[in-house]
């Protein structure tokens, strides 16, 4: 029997779904906040190569997030994944209260990495407690419908950002009105983490037992800060470049994957034992490339040319959350549907990954070719993001269908571990490339030439064509 199978399915999915709401919330909200400092010259982000800086930023809080991936399933598969749930929420509130706080350059680096180092042990335990609470056959519908509360985050952070703004510089003063929305979201990180906690009471099992998980987090969330903070300050005494110590982030990721394999791996063969598996690891890195490339510049992409108001830039922007909302969902029910048809999901997880490509392609000409009409962007940036956002939840499905049962904690954080290679490198590549290109562009035909790249990789991975066994 499914653990939680006496709690309603719908309950577990709108609890999880307001997680992901505040979580993507509270590190989305960055890159709105980094676009408006850039172009008001406050603060840290007054310096020559704003963007590159700005990248290296977001870079750096998800090689704290990507890093804790592993850990954080590894965790939750033997101390509850609802442990590790309320762990991930709660952190997050305090690590964003001091994102507000912290003043100097340095300062706030330090406490983005703790909080990616927070928000990362998350993943893997909610696609793992969906797997246990959902049948196989509404697996993707599950996985889809939770993580709308991806997008509802990303577009709360993008549209609220500039009002939180406003209302920070008549409180605060217009130097630190950046700082309101890190203190109103962690606020509100606060309240819904209790909040899952109460809903998720009924599915616990003996297995949660909170503090020992955070106990086992705590040795490698040390470990890794220490690691990501040394290498800021390194770079920072050799003046090296933004990319260059994304580069090194890099290394850090793989020399965490390489830990998995030699050290763990045999305890945890169901998890990356299966080629298909690895593909399927390996394709998500261009996902997550657009995800936080879009996530975190989309209002510096929207304004650039236009000459038009912060707010209008992130309202515009805010349409690469919105189309998850409808996408999400909408992918998860047609993979369940086409699983069930005998098709597979892997058909509908290249088809939705080619159509996102060649949006994002005609996104890069437009902008190619000086366009910055509001319309013609939302457009673009609506329905390509349908189709990205809907090829996730297949994907995911497809992880927890290849996984072990007893291994999808450490499956869906070796997944999430190798994937966000691409988010750590996305905001600070692009960043350089906008400083060195003087324009969006070829940012984004880069983007779509890597997710053209994650079709191919998918095309390669076998599908089991039938409902799994458990659903039985």
């Amino acid at each position: 029997m499914r653990k939680g199978a006496g709690v309603s399915m719908g309950r577990v999915w709108l609890v999880l779904c307001l997680a992901w709401t505040v979580s993507s919330a509270d590190r989305a909200v960055t890159g709105p906040v980094i676009t408006w400092m850039i172009r008001h010259k406050i603060g840290f982000m007054a310096v020559p190569d704003p963007y590159a800086l700005g990248g290296l930023i977001g870079s750096i809080f998800f090689a704290g997030y990507m890093l804790a991936q592993f850990p954080g399933g590894y965790a939750g598969d033997r101390n509850g994944h609802r442990s590790v749930i309320v762990i991930s929420l709660g952190w997050a509130a305090v690590a964003t209260l001091l994102s507000g706080l912290a003043g100097a350059l340095a300062a706030f680096m330090a406490v983005r990495i703790f909080t990616g180092l927070g928000e990362g042990i998350y993943y893997a335990n909610d696609r793992a407690v969906i797997a246990e609470t959902t049948p196989p056959e509404r697996r993707s519908l599950g996985m889809g419908v939770v993580i709308t509360g991806l997008s509802i985050g990303i577009t709360l952070a993008i549209a609220a950002t500039p009002a939180l703004i406003s209302l920070g510089a008549a409180v605060l003063g217009e130097a630190a009105a950046w700082r309101m929305p890190f203190f109103a979201l962690s606020a509100i990180s606060a309240v819904i983490a209790w909040l899952v906690w109460r809903g998720l009471a009924a599915t616990r099992t003996p297995q949660d037992r909170p503090w020992r998980a955070l106990v086992q987090l705590v040795p490698y969330t040390a470990a890794f800060f220490a690691l990501v903070f040394g290498l800021f300050l390194l770079a920072r005494a050799f003046a090296l470049a933004p990319w260059k110590v994304t580069v090194a982030e890099v290394v850090l990721a793989l020399g965490t994957v390489f830990f998995v394999w030699r050290v763990k791996g045999t305890e945890i063969a169901g998890a990356i034992g299966s080629r298909d598996l690895v593909l399927l690891y390996v394709s998500f890195i261009p996902i997550l490339w657009t995800l936080w490339f879009l996530s975190f510049w989309a209002v510096a992409i929207v304004s650039a040319g236009s000459g038009g108001s912060f707010q209008a830039a992130a309202l515009t922007a805010m349409f690469t959350g919105l189309s998850g909302i409808v996408g999400y969902p909408a992918g998860g029910w047609i993979a369940d549907w086409t699983l069930r048809a005998g098709i597979g999901r892997k058909p509908v997880l290249i088809g939705c990954t080619v159509s996102q490509a060649a949006l994002t392609f005609a996104l890069a000409r437009y902008l190619q070719a000086g366009g910055h009409d509001p319309v013609v962007l939302a457009t673009l940036l609506f329905t390509s993001g349908l189709f990205f956002n809907a090829l996730q939840p297949v994907a995911h499905a497809l992880v927890a269908d290849l996984a072990a049962p007893a291994q999808r904690g450490a499956a869906f954080g070796t997944y999430n571990l190798i994937g966000e290679i691409g988010a750590v490198l996305s905001p600070t590549v692009s960043g350089t490339m906008r400083d060195a290109f003087g324009g969006w562009a070829p940012a984004v035909y880069l983007d779509a030439a890597l997710v053209v790249a994650s079709a191919v990789v998918v095309a390669f991975v076998r599908e089991r064509l039938r409902v799994p066994a458990e659903s039985r």
